[in-house]
């Protein structure tokens, strides 16, 4: 048994791993060659001439993925939201609170989730127009075409994809 679960288990998914996209070291996502993320993990961008994705729970610590421990109506919990609503305000002043989709303003389970919805996406336009000196069309365009329609679940945006493209028609 110790063979079979400690060597040949693990060498079954060590090959399945070397036989995937990045061949099991998670594939990379270049600009001219360099690196500047990975596809399935999530980076923080707080800057305004960027799209901001979900918060995270673990600063985006790959090493410690996970979520927060606290529940909904957990002081602290209600507290940590509530202050990323209001920097959403101050960042977003043409967006009414209601209007904030959640995803915005709590971290998802892994702490690392490099998607927003397509509305979470758009809500940040009118921002990103102003400090890129940008149409709010043509944004909109933007976030459209870095759309994904999975087969299960709802259209997501990957917001790394979509500020690398974004950097592409505005530069920094």
């Amino acid at each position: 048994m110790i063979i079979l679960c400690c060597v040949i288990y693990f060498g079954i998914v060590a090959l399945i791993g070397r036989l995937s996209p990045g061949n099991g070291s998670g594939e990379k996502l270049e600009v001219n060659g360099k690196v500047v993320g990975y596809e399935l993990l999530g980076q923080k961008f707080t800057e305004d001439k960027y799209f901001w994705g979900r918060p995270s729970a673990v600063d985006y610590n790959a090493a410690g993925s996970a979520g927060s421990n606290k529940g909904p109506s957990n002081p602290d919990y209600l507290k940590t939201v509530q202050d990323r609503i209001d920097s959403f305000l101050v960042h977003n002043p043409t967006v009414k609170k209601e209007a904030i989709p959640s995803e915005i303003v709590t971290a998802s389970g892994s702490g690392l989730d490099p998607h927003i919805s397509p509305g979470a996406a758009e809500i940040q336009v009118s921002r990103i127009a102003a400090v890129r000196k940008l149409d709010a069309d043509k944004l909109k365009e933007l976030i459209a075409r870095n759309t994904t329609n999975p087969v299960f679940g709802p259209a997501v945006v990957h917001v790394l994809r979509l500020n690398i493209e974004l950097d592409k028609i505005s530069p920094k």
